[in-house]
């Protein structure tokens, strides 16, 4: 059986640098960063408070508390982002009770919801007081199962687990999924929550920028000064559809899906290396069938750590060394959107496609021996794009890489 071909046919997006397409469009042209300081985490004992500025959407109006409930605060952002994505692809409701849709949806912690129902317990001594809600939110698959209920999605049903790679994870088996006409349709994406309590344990590991003082030009991705990343979140969601189904569908076809790689590094926990960065591109380029020069541009995974970047630099090199593609971390500007970025930063390069830009590597003042070797776009470049990289990395040494092309 031949392979089919898998599009994606719409995208939504809900993050610290804007609520809606549009607004992230703009966001990414003119070089906006989303990065500020949560004052409540130097009080609950963090060592930076830099963070996404993240707005918690209101879904009072727009859903029933029935199916609010069991919403943790990054599944009201998945749900948002879904919202729009459905919109954007043509589906509505009518449309989702006759027709099958799966979801595979990034997710890898849910924090908050689980801290709230042990300090209910703790104070009322009571299991009964919890709620019929919190087992929803406090679950891993959160996301999944509840934008699963609300949606009436009855194909595929998971949450892709893989730490900062989770939303690639899932863009990539959804391809699979779809190439090997298992599915037609699946809702794709991944969410963060941004919540104090999420990440005090990657503050204690000395993760995060500690450049207070200069919020938004803490994350600099391959800068020489870099010093640590800055925590972000929110959601986004990408309708993957089998190209003869979006056809037959009159769907606009906004970029098709045409390499996934990935590979495991098999080492330290939670130090990266440039070896399983450079199978998981090399392997998502044999399974594009195309060769590097090919690529107009890297979204880079950089999240301005200065080992993390350092190794994805000696692998982008080795890998598209002479061709020079344009690359640069959008990361620059969002922070680090941890299980979602993999997902988002997809519609970021989609959004690029679609405009014909490339978003600037904001903060980018001084390249390291590394990175020095990388055409880093500091500055907005007007360009028509028709191939792009995507890379994702995440703890445990789970690596993704995506190619989409113009259609």
């Amino acid at each position: 059986m031949r392979n089919k071909r898998v599009v994606i046919t719409g995208m939504g997006i809900w993050s610290c640098i804007g609520k809606n397409l549009e607004e992230v469009t703009q966001s990414l042209y003119h070089g906006k960063s989303g990065i500020g300081i949560d004052p409540l985490r130097k009080e609950f004992g963090y060592r930076s408070s830099l963070t996404g500025m993240v707005e918690q959407p209101v879904l009072k109006g727009l859903l029933d508390r029935r199916l609010r409930i069991g919403l943790a605060e990054e599944g009201e952002y998945a749900y948002m982002a879904t919202v729009e994505a459905l919109k954007n692809a043509g589906i509505d409701m009518d449309y989702l009770e006759k027709n099958e849709m799966g979801i595979l949806y990034g997710n890898d912690s849910s924090a908050k919801a689980v801290y709230e129902s042990i300090e209910t317990v703790r104070q009322k001594g009571d299991t009964m007081l919890l709620g019929s809600g919190s087992i929803f939110q406090s679950m891993n698959s959160t996301v999944s199962m509840n934008l699963s209920t609300i949606f009436k999605l009855r194909g595929i049903n998971m949450t892709i687990s893989a730490a900062c790679a989770s939303g690639s994870h899932a863009i990539g088996l959804g391809y699979f999924f779809i190439r090997n006409s298992m599915q037609d349709l699946i809702l794709c994406g991944g969410a963060q929550e941004t919540n104090l309590l999420s990440m005090g344990s990657f503050d204690a590991l000395s993760a995060f920028s500690i450049r207070m003082d200069e919020p938004t030009k803490a994350s600099r991705p391959f800068d020489t000064d870099r010093d640590g990343l800055v925590p972000s979140g929110g959601a986004a969601s990408l309708i993957l559809e089998e190209y003869e189904h979006a056809v037959k569908r009159g769907a606009t076809i906004l970029a098709e899906v045409i390499g996934y790689g990935f590979s495991s590094n098999g080492e330290h926990i939670s130090q990266p290396n440039d070896v399983g960065s450079l199978v998981a591109i090399e392997r998502a380029l044999t399974d594009a069938e195309i060769s590097a020069k090919e690529v107009d541009y890297v979204n880079a995974h950089a999240t301005s750590t200065p080992q993390g970047d350092g190794y994805e630099a000696i692998a982008i090199d080795n890998v598209f060394g002479k061709y020079r593609p344009l690359i640069s971390s959008t990361k620059s500007m969002t922070g680090h959107e941890c299980w979602m970025a993999g997902a988002s930063e997809i519609v970021y390069s989609l959004l690029m496609i679609q405009n014909s830009f490339v978003a600037p590597n904001i903060n980018f003042e001084n390249p390291d021996e590394y990175s020095a070797k990388l055409n880093i776009a500091t500055k907005t470049v007007d360009k028509k794009l028709n191939v792009i990289l995507s890379n994702s990395f995440g703890f445990g040494g789970t690596n993704s890489a995506l190619i989409i092309k113009k259609v």
